[in-house]
């Protein structure tokens, strides 16, 4: 194919852009404002295992440089908007991940974030499910808890199971060479690299994760009284398609968070970057209660029109942009 062509054809734009309609119409018909933040920011996202791609500013052209960052979510931005009074809103745009490159990534991608006031993380739920619903032919979307769905593929109890028998579990199917006492790093490999691969039938979303992975999330009681997070992922055929949240309003708690993100990167020799502390003085004017949820578009669509890699959905990828 010559390189200055497209990797996707013209049928898949229009399909595309019928799926930015429907969103829109969508939020719309629910009133929830469209909000359009910076791209650019001076601060970056404070998550160890997310990567923001550096860019490097000058008022004029002897200026010494200034490092900026390209968001990797709006998230930061729009709890400043809420907090702000903006009210229930939503953001269809560009967002940028460095190192994020394959079948079902690009380092420029698009996500719809959203936030409901009033809501929490379960009646979010339900608000995907129907926006899910208008884009892709699926039924009702079944709900599994974090550990239930380690027990029902696994046949893990994770409310019984050592780290060292999750490094067990993880080394009958898969060779890996790591001996870390992590918990949460053997729960992640054994989610991404053998239970995500069983969802390819199915529409799931996975609710109460470890309270270790709350992320910007509350903390509630579950199921069987032990503490888990607020937050649910939805899955469908087998990619991961949103991550939400029963937001965390808690100015001191959002402190120690991103002082024990930077910790973490510290301790995983990642560089230091500035922390959003404008986020920490807008959740202590006043966050109001609400439920936020992020979805990949590019997926969404690569569902839709039952594509194989990212490349057949966006109009140009990273490597011929």
């Amino acid at each position: 194919m010559p390189d200055w062509k497209p990797t996707t054809c013209i049928k898949s734009l229009h399909k595309r852009a019928a799926v930015f309609a429907s969103i829109r119409q969508y939020f719309s018909e629910q009133e929830v404002l469209e909000v359009d933040t910076a791209v650019l920011s001076q601060c970056a996202v404070s998550d160890p295992f997310i990567d923001s791609l550096e860019v490097s500013f000058r008022g004029y052209p002897e200026a010494e440089a200034e490092t900026c960052y390209l968001q990797t979510s709006p998230e930061y931005a729009m709890k400043r908007l809420l907090a702000a009074g903006s009210g229930s809103i939503y953001q269809l745009g560009k967002v940028f991940r460095n190192g994020e490159e394959g079948r079902f990534h690009n380092p420029e991608f698009t996500m719809l974030e959203w936030y409901r006031l009033g809501l929490d993380d379960n009646a979010l739920m339900d608000d995907v499910e129907r926006l899910v619903q208008l884009v892709l032919d699926i039924g009702p979307i079944r709900r599994c808890t974090y550990n239930d769905i380690f027990k029902e593929k696994l046949g893990l109890d994770l409310q019984k199971s050592s780290t060292a028998q999750l490094a067990e579990a993880m080394h009958k199917h898969v060779e890996i060479d790591m001996s870390l006492d992590d918990r949460d790093a053997w729960l992640n490999l054994l989610m991404s690299h053998l239970i995500e691969p069983m969802l390819k039938d199915e529409s799931v979303f996975i609710t109460d994760y470890p309270a270790s992975q709350s992320a910007l999330a509350r903390i509630k009681e579950g199921e069987d009284g032990e503490l888990v997070a607020a937050r649910f992922e939805l899955f469908v055929g087998g990619m991961e398609l949103a991550n939400g949240y029963h937001e965390l309003t808690d100015s001191q708690e959002q402190q120690r968070r991103l002082s024990a993100d930077q910790q973490t990167r510290k301790l995983l020799k990642l560089p230091q970057r500035p922390l959003e502390q404008r986020l920490v003085a807008a959740l202590a004017s006043g966050l109001p209660d609400c439920a936020g949820v992020a979805l990949g578009v590019d997926r969404l669509v690569m569902l839709a029109l039952n594509a194989s890699h990212i490349e057949e959905v966006i109009p140009f990828t990273f490597r011929n942009a």
